[in-house]
Order: structure tokens, then C-alpha cells, then sequence
């Protein structure tokens, strides 16, 4: 179909390097509610090459996801060689995505329940400019999420918390990365865009300096197989007004240590090909045809924004539904538009991990 338009269904996962997978995981479960696993697959990334120094290098990777709604994580870990942290402090400003943004019941019950077992809380509750409440906490290492009110929420059980919902990007020029979050990820209603000293982040690193901060969202609902699930989200661009950011992923590989890449579920892979040549962003990384991850499957692709973060596409083609029934979904032939049925999606739980 010659007007055919590339679907994005929302974002699918947050990729986080980290030096141990299944710690990493157990933490993510307990703290996050990250309980259902998509796959776990040891394999080597071959199609990353470009990004690991010119060397194939293994990993081991799990997909999870939290029923309430929302993206998952890929939690990813290097096999082949020791993941590699920055060699300077990551502040807010520097290039790359600085914070995941997660969904949440109640801030302050949350903030509460942190502060008991003890978390790596780095601000009291805050409210954006859109009058939004979160907090900044940080995992067991060093990564930091931002706990803000959600909403869209999908399949409500015990947790406090849902999946991811967005992330904070730091970016040399706003106007030029709007050409990637605005023009191709179609985030389209901008919710705030000032410049300041922002005071409610003034408890992060490098956040008491000024800063253009634009934050966006999109007008329209997310459509495909998976948007109810992962449900509405927004970016939050941060660039510095009067010096220069670092690099964050600066003389390390794809798969160190941080927030990776941003992931999102996206139907007619060609279609967003053409419309990414065009506007200037051609895809890095294509994996061409479906890509077998172990238990699920799908066509993946890479782009980079102006400062080189890096933006996955996932199209997928098979994802187990109930692992212990041997029940896989194809995706192929369903309509690209509508969302599955909200019985066959929630089955996903039964495939819940339980420490």
C-alpha cells in the first residue's frame, strides 16, 4: 500500500545496562513490580557491532514487563566483556537519557514506602511545571527513575507502580532533536517548553543550573496490538542554556552501564524506513527480517538522535502468551491498528515470576 504510515504503539521497553542480570531483575520485580518476564535469551549481538568497538560481543538479555501498564525493561548484560560505568558523573544536561520515567498509583504513598526499606531516594516530592508530583529514586546501581502520577492504566493489581512512561533526555539543541521526538515519534503536544532554574530539580546532579526544558506528549492514542498495555507517555528534553553536556554513553559501548537505548512497539517497519531516510534520521541498525529472540520474535531496527541516543523499533511477530501451555501469538496476519483483547493480553500474567 503506497500510503501506508508506520503505527507506533507505544514504548515497548527501556533498555538498562547493568553488570548483573538476574540481580537486577530480582530488584526491578521487588521495587517496580517488573514480574513478567517476555524472554530471556543468551546470545550474541551481532547486529550491534557498530556500537561494541567493532567487536561481536555476547550478552544475556530479559525482557520484563509490569501488568498495570506501561513500557518494560530490557535488562541487559554483557557476557563477553565487564560493563563499563562513565568515567565522570552523569548530570542532568548531558547528552543521553538521564532518567526513565515510571507510572505511579499514589507519589507520596510510594515516596513513603521507599523511604521505609530504605531506597536511594534523591529528592522529596516535587512537582514538574505541569503540576505533575514525582520523586527521583535510584537503583542498586545508580540509575535514576522518575516516579511521577500515571495514568492509563491496564490490568490493576498490588503494585504501586506500573511500567515505564517516558524518559528525561538530555540534548545538545532542542529544536534539532525535536525533529526525532516531535516529527518521528510523534510526540506532538508540547505541555510545558521554559527556561530557568528549575527548582524542582535542583536535588540532582548538575539540576541547579539553567536549563531549556520542553516536555511532550501525544495528542492522539497510541493504536496497535499492544497500545493499551503500554499506554500513554511523554518526553522531557533538557538541554543546558550556558555550557556544554557530556556525552553520556562518551568512550563506552551499547550495553554499558545506564539507560541504553528507548524502545518502541511499531507496526510497518518499511514505511517508517522511508519516512526516517527522508527526514534525515536513517536507520543505524536493521535487523532486515524477523529476529528470534529465544521465546519471542520480531523485526528491529536502530536510530539516532542528534546527540547519537539511541531509538529502537520493534515490530513484533510472536510473543508468548502462556509459556507453560506453549501458547504463542502471531502477529502477522491481526489487524495493525486495533489493540488485542484485554483478555488475551492480561493472560501475559500467568507468566508472573513470585519471589
Amino acid at each position: 500500500m503506497e500510503n501506508q504510515k508506520k503505527i507506533i504503539s507505544g514504548i515497548q521497553q527501556v533498555g538498562i545496562g547493568v553488570p548483573n542480570v538476574n540481580e537486577s531483575w530480582a530488584w526491578y520485580r521487588e521495587n517496580f513490580g517488573m514480574d513478567v518476564p517476555i524472554f530471556q535469551e543468551e546470545a550474541e549481538a551481532k547486529l550491534m557491532i557498530d556500537y561494541t568497538g567493532g567487536e561481536i560481543h555476547a550478552r544475556n538479555a530479559i525482557l520484563a514487563i509490569n501488568m498495570q501498564g506501561g513500557g518494560g525493561f530490557e535488562i541487559w548484560q554483557f557476557t563477553s566483556r565487564t560493563p563499563q560505568p562513565a568515567s565522570f558523573d552523569i548530570q542532568l544536561g548531558d547528552h543521553g537519557i538521564f532518567a526513565a520515567k515510571m507510572k505511579v498509583v499514589d507519589v507520596n504513598f510510594l515516596y513513603d514506602q521507599y523511604k521505609a526499606k530504605g531506597l536511594d531516594l534523591i529528592s522529596k516530592v516535587e512537582t514538574d511545571p505541569e503540576g505533575k508530583k514525582y520523586f527521583f529514586v535510584k537503583d542498586l546501581y545508580g540509575n535514576l527513575f522518575q516516579m511521577e502520577e500515571g495514568s492509563g492504566w491496564f490490568d490493576r493489581n498490588e503494585y504501586p507502580t506500573g511500567g515505564a512512561s517516558g524518559a528525561i533526555i538530555g540534548v545538545s539543541d532542542i529544536d534539532k532533536a525535536l525533529k526525532v521526538y516531535r516529527d518521528i515519534l510523534d510526540y506532538d503536544v508540547v505541555v510545558y517548553d521554559e527556561t530557568t532554574t528549575f527548582s524542582d530539580f535542583a536535588a540532582v546532579s548538575g539540576g541547579n543550573r539553567p536549563f531549556r526544558r520542553i516536555k511532550l506528549k501525544h495528542k492522539s492514542a497510541r493504536k496497535g496490538s499492544f497500545s493499551q498495555l503500554l499506554g500513554p507517555s511523554s518526553i522531557e528534553l533538557v538541554a543546558l542554556t550556558k555550557e556544554k553536556g557530556n556525552k553520556i554513553y562518551r568512550d563506552r559501548y551499547w550495553g554499558d552501564l545506564g539507560f541504553i537505548h528507548l524502545c518502541f512497539d511499531i507496526k510497518y517497519m518499511d514505511a517508517l524506513r522511508n519516512e526516517c531516510d527522508e527526514k534525515g534520521f536513517s536507520f543505524t541498525v536493521d535487523s532486515q527480517n524477523s529476529f528470534d529472540m529465544g521465546e519471542a520474535a520480531g523485526h528491529f531496527s536502530y536510530i539516532a538522535d542528534p546527540d547519537g541516543t539511541l531509538i529502537e523499533f520493534v515490530e513484533t511477530h510472536k510473543i508468548p502468551i502462556l509459556k507453560k501451555m506453549g501458547w504463542y501469538l502471531n502477529l502477522k496476519n491481526r489487524n495493525p491498528e486495533k489493540s488485542l483483547p484485554t483478555w488475551m493480553v492480561k493472560a501475559l500474567r500467568f507468566n508472573r515470576v513470585k519471589d
